[in-house]
This record gives structure tokens, C-alpha cells and sequence, in this order.
């Protein structure tokens, strides 16, 4: 018998709103207008789950998806979809052979070219490429003083019919501070580069190098094409300014239920290492919840939000659980009990928000949306349709690693 047949409701769920998704997408497309709007959906779409994001972006407007890796590229391929989509980091190990034969853009920096030339020879079928130039990030992109040189290697295979360059494209290092010197610096070296390019004869598609700060702080990095990451999911990426000032709106509500709820007198410590003591007799409450969950090990004081009111945890962020302190007596083992009552972590109307997890462990609100592990069933719903959607198991055919 197979025990996993019947899905009992999930004891833990990121629940995901594709209103949320599609009313963001369309958001941030209006603002970057005339550029087109590429939806990052690389990491499992930020942990909201790759396929079902895609497909959102793509009704709301999102005319190319990107992704860092060929295998997520290959996956979205495989799950049906057909848009515009450029991977753009890569190994020796990358599978460019098969990234051609399904028509997936190529982000190049320098050594992948002759890679990615080799599987086109082999498949006799032009690969699309999009060339990478370092303007000040320091990661993947071709060094400035090689560009000239490496241009000129991308063309030279372009006439021998081995590959057609699509894009020009750089990464932002600062644009989520917009006061930084650095982004004007960097957008003029982009502008450069773009000039040496089509001085060498480059018939580009698309020019991109703005992310989502830069799409709402920097008009003149517009270009061509606007990669929105963070902004999709709802999520501010400037300190001290709101999803909600931005208009944007968040998409994860990470939710779970009580799981004990219990007497405790003064002086109890709570969870490893008995940094946190009760100062008098309370009632704790186990949220089941924890660092194998995605949830950082050091967010102490992390906020949970149980019939309304919120509540820090308390102690250490165990492996599977956590402890909030309810501040009141009397309610363990009675009606009152918080035991099966929803709790919620992030996201929901008065819910707290990701940021306060941030804050809580020292980080940012990319990562805490990212991290939320494949243990946690992730669940979509479409509040513009009123509707559920299917919860989806992650880890299951329809989410993607």
C-alpha cells in the first residue's frame, strides 16, 4: 500500500497568489515600457516554484524568462514552455548541446563561446548567444580590455553560420542604493560596450542590465529588456521603502499550525543551549517549523503571527521547530489552547513581512524567500479568479528543483 496516496493538508505551506505575481509583472512591465520585461524565475522562481511562475509572467506580459542555469532552462522546456528564455551561468560541465537543441539563449563571458560553438557544429544548428561584459560587478562578464577581441570572435562564428548574437547584457552592483556613484559608472561602460559591439557590426535584439531596483530608481537603464527578480515576488529591494509604497504586492505566505502548547513555571529554558529563560510562569507554544525548513537558524526573535497577534520566537531555531512565548497562563490544556491554530510566519493581509525575518538574521529578504526548503509543500492560489489551485508537493513533476 502506498501510505502517500491520499495528500492529507499540508502541516506546512508556502502558499503562493499568482494574482500577486501577474499584478506585479504587469506593474513593473508599465513601468519599464518600452523595454520588454525578462521574469527571473531562476531557484525555483525565488522558491515560489519555477513552472507555475513562468507561466503567470507570461499571461500577465513577461515577454523572455531567464535563469541562471541550463538545466532550470531545460526543465521550463520540459514543463511546456516555449517563450524567449536565456541561462547565463555555466560550468564546464553544462549541458550546451542541449540548450541549443531547445532553443535557449546562451549568456557568454569568454571561455563558454568556443563551448557553446562546439555544440552547435556538432547539432548543425546556430545557437543564440547573448554576450556578457564586466562593467564593475567582478563576477562573470568579459574584462573590458578583452571585449574588443572577444566581439570579434563572437562575429567571425556568426558569419561561419555557428551562432547569431541576440543581446548585450551586464549585472548592476549597487542600483538597490540609488545615491551610489557606481551605477552611473556602470551604465556608461555598458553604453560603451554596446558602441564597440555595433561598431563591429553586432545586429542585437536586446540590450539588459537593469534588475529590479534599477527598473524602478533608473529609467535610463532601461535599454532594450529589464530582468525583474525580487519586484516580481512583491518584495522591496531598497532599505526603508515598502512592497506596498512601491506598489507592489508580496506572493509567499509561509504558514504552519501549532503543534503544543503547554505550561511552563519561571525560570524554564527553551530549546539548545537554554539561552532563553522564562522570566515568569507562561505559556509556550512549539511552532514545527525550522532551519530544515529554510528558516535561519539565528533569527531569534523571528515574528509569528497566531489569531492576530504576533509573537517573537523565543530560544534557538531548532531543525524542525521553534517556540514562541504567549506571555499568559491558564490556556494549556483547555479550550483556549493555541494547539492547531494557524500560524504564519510571512506574508498575508497584517501578517508580518519578510523583512522582519531578515532583519531577525542578519540578511536580506532574497534569501529568505529562496531558502525555504522542499519540505514545505508549496500551494498556489489566484486571488483574482477566487479560486485554489492544485498544492503541489515540492519536489513533485510540476516544481522544479
Amino acid at each position: 500500500m502506498n501510505y502517500l496516496e491520499a495528500v492529507p493538508p499540508a502541516e506546512r505551506s508556502a502558499v503562493v497568489d499568482l494574482a500577486a505575481i501577474r499584478h506585479n509583472v504587469r506593474h513593473l512591465a508599465e513601468i519599464a515600457r518600452p523595454a520588454r520585461l525578462m521574469a527571473v524565475v531562476k531557484a525555483d522562481a525565488y522558491g515560489h516554484g519555477a513552472l507555475d511562475i513562468a507561466r503567470a509572467a507570461l499571461e500577465a506580459g513577461a515577454g523572455w524568462l531567464g535563469v541562471a542555469h541550463i538545466s532550470e532552462a531545460l526543465a521550463l522546456r520540459t514543463g511546456g514552455v516555449s517563450a524567449p528564455l536565456l541561462a547565463w551561468l555555466h560550468t564546464a560541465d553544462s549541458d550546451f548541446a542541449a540548450a541549443v537543441a531547445a532553443n535557449i539563449d546562451i549568456g557568454v563571458s569568454g571561455w563558454e563561446l568556443e563551448a557553446v560553438v562546439a555544440a552547435a557544429r556538432e547539432l548543425e544548428v546556430p545557437a543564440r548567444v547573448h554576450l556578457k561584459i564586466d562593467t564593475g560587478l567582478g563576477r562573470n562578464g568579459c574584462p573590458e580590455d578583452l571585449w574588443e577581441t572577444f566581439v570579434g570572435r563572437a562575429l567571425a562564428y556568426q558569419e561561419d553560420g555557428l551562432l547569431r548574437v541576440v543581446g548585450i547584457f551586464s549585472h548592476l552592483a549597487v542600483a538597490d542604493e540609488p545615491h551610489r556613484e557606481e551605477t552611473d559608472v556602470q551604465l556608461q561602460k555598458f553604453r560603451d560596450a554596446v558602441a564597440v559591439a555595433e561598431d563591429a557590426g553586432v545586429d542585437h535584439e536586446v540590450r539588459h542590465i537593469a534588475n529590479t531596483p534599477a527598473v524602478l530608481s533608473r529609467p535610463d537603464s532601461h535599454f532594450d529588456l529589464v530582468r525583474v527578480g525580487l519586484g516580481m515576488y512583491g518584495l522591496s529591494p531598497f532599505a526603508g521603502q515598502s512592497a506596498a509604497e512601491l506598489g507592489l504586492r508580496p506572493a509567499m505566505t509561509l504558514k504552519t499550525t501549532i503543534a503544543n502548547c503547554k505550561a511552563v513555571p519561571a525560570g524554564q529554558g527553551v530549546s539548545y543551549g537554554l539561552h532563553y529563560q522564562t522570566a515568569e510562569p507562561t505559556t509556550l507554544a512549539l511552532v514545527p517549523l525550522g532551519y530544515a525548513d529554510g528558516i535561519p537558524r539565528i533569527a531569534t526573535g523571528g515574528p509569528v503571527m497566531v489569531d492576530g497577534e504576533v509573537f517573537p520566537v523565543v530560544g534557538r531555531i531548532a531543525m524542525d521547530q521553534m517556540v514562541i512565548d504567549l506571555g499568559r497562563t491558564g490556556i494549556a490544556g483547555t479550550p483556549a489552547s493555541f494547539i492547531g491554530k494557524e500560524a504564519i510566519l510571512f506574508g498575508g493581509e497584517g501578517a508580518p513581512g519578510v523583512e522582519e525575518w531578515a532583519q531577525a538574521a542578519g540578511s536580506i529578504n532574497y534569501e529568505i524567500i529562496t531558502r525555504i526548503s522542499g519540505r514545505v509543500t508549496r500551494s498556489y492560489i489566484d486571488t483574482d479568479a477566487g479560486t485554489a489551485a492544485d498544492a503541489l508537493e515540492a519536489g513533485s513533476a510540476a516544481v522544479l528543483p
